[in-house]
């Protein structure tokens, strides 16, 4: 039994030690020229969409919610972001060949018709990011447009 308590106590301690450990934070407070939603003079309705379900991951700027302040989550976080990130980032948009472009918007738009993106683990805790139907249709339609207009 007193081994148990010494266990839980270097838990608890180590617990609390690693709080003190810095995490990296995708964080910027400018708007490159090349963000998908400049570039493309994206509406309101659609921008307001992809900020809220996509940026978070797939952007230079991540909102941050009350639970990346515990480390075990910041950690999972941020592996997260980086490899969204190294997916999509919207902010390099315009650094995208046409061509990359065109693979990128046709993948974005199966990922939402598949209900793979916005990630449903994401959207359990950050419930405006969920993509009701009409929601999809919108973006997807405002996707094939851009990718139209690319051709």
């Amino acid at each position: 039994m007193k081994i148990l308590k010494i266990i839980a106590l270097i838990l608890l301690v180590s617990f609390v030690g690693i709080q003190f450990l810095p995490t990296e934070r995708n964080q910027s407070d400018e708007v490159p020229k090349t963000d998908f939603i400049l570039v493309n003079n994206t509406p309101k309705n659609i921008s307001s969409l992809l900020q809220v379900s996509c940026y978070d991951c797939h952007s230079n700027n991540t909102e941050y919610s009350w639970y990346n302040k515990i480390h075990a989550a910041a950690w999972f976080l941020e592996d997260h972001i980086k490899e969204g990130k190294a997916e999509l980032n919207f902010n390099a948009w315009d650094d995208f060949s046409d061509r990359r472009k065109n693979g990128k918007l046709k993948s974005i738009t199966n990922q939402i018709k598949d209900d793979e993106m916005p990630l449903f683990s994401y959207t359990l805790i950050h419930r405006e990011a969920f993509l009701s139907d009409s929601k999809k249709n919108m973006v997807i339609k405002y996707l094939m447009q851009i990718k139209d207009s690319l051709q």
